[in-house]
């Protein structure tokens, strides 16, 4: 058994508007004078470190975690998990 870094990344669907992003892209960003971007977005960044065999049980365990807890909201957000140094 082996520890593993997992970064969960949870992001608003693009469908569905962001009102941070929008205030960070606005209010921050081109009144600093960066108009050549464009678009920002904001999300959450959960990291964790999770016992387990190799790294893909580690990334289902840590799957399973996000939907039992509800840690998101599959019908507004998308979920991406990253196991770190594989």
């Amino acid at each position: 058994m082996r520890e593993y870094e997992i970064d969960v990344i949870i992001k608003n669907k693009p469908i569905v508007k962001d009102p941070e992003g929008e205030t960070i892209l606005k209010d921050l960003i081109h009144k600093q004078g960066y108009d050549t971007i464009t678009s920002a977005r904001a999300g959450k960044l959960i990291s964790l470190r999770v016992k387990a065999a190799n790294g893909e049980k580690a990334k289902k365990i840590t799957y399973d975690m996000c939907n039992e807890l509800r840690i998101y909201n599959p019908v507004v957000h998308t979920l991406d998990i990253k196991v770190k140094g594989e």
